[in-house]
């Protein structure tokens, strides 16, 4: 199993070529370079995916998008007030489960949300530069994979307030 990418100019490995430590490195890259991009909106990356995430999946409740961008719930109410502030998302009762809250987004924030895309695309074109077809193709399969396999470790836990949802996961309980 290889754990460690190989550093070509030393015999010893460098620890700031780990794998792990890689992978976070890019993660915080990326997200400096898209925050960046994204500051015309004055949002931030988690904004970003929290409204594009809705956008897609309207009526979802809190603990679901907690769950799916991967933070905590109460980093997620922050998330929320401030998207709710500026009318680019509404939080309603759920009429079937009065304690939770459906989340949609507003006819103004569908234009903030194609705008979020397309940093997207701008965001992915600068960091995958270079990179073939083939090679984008199988870093997204691996990365998929990887991502897979650490959320299969993390444990399961239901959602007293969405009885069938159980064998979801905790991922993001601690948030980012």
């Amino acid at each position: 199993m290889i754990t460690r990418i190989s550093n070509r100019h030393s015999a010893s490995p460098d620890r700031d070529q780990d794998l792990g430590f890689l992978l976070n490195d890019v993660a915080r890259l990326y997200a400096r370079r898209f925050e960046q991009r994204a500051h015309e909106l004055s949002l931030t990356l988690v904004q970003c995916r929290a409204l594009t995430v809705l956008a897609d999946r309207a009526g979802l409740n809190q603990t679901r998008l907690s769950q799916l961008i991967e933070i905590n719930s109460a980093r997620l109410v922050r998330v929320l007030d401030r998207i709710e502030a500026d009318g680019w998302a509404v939080r309603r009762r759920n009429p079937l489960d009065r304690r939770a809250r459906s989340l949609t987004i507003t006819e103004s924030a569908k234009p903030i949300v194609r705008r979020i895309w397309n940093i997207v695309s701008e965001t992915d074109s600068e960091a995958l530069r270079g990179l073939g077809g083939n090679e984008l193709e199988l870093l997204t399969l691996l990365l998929e994979r990887v991502h897979a396999n650490l959320l299969d470790l993390e444990p399961v836990v239901t959602d007293p307030a969405n009885p069938g949802d159980a064998g979801s996961t905790a991922a993001g309980a601690t948030g980012p």
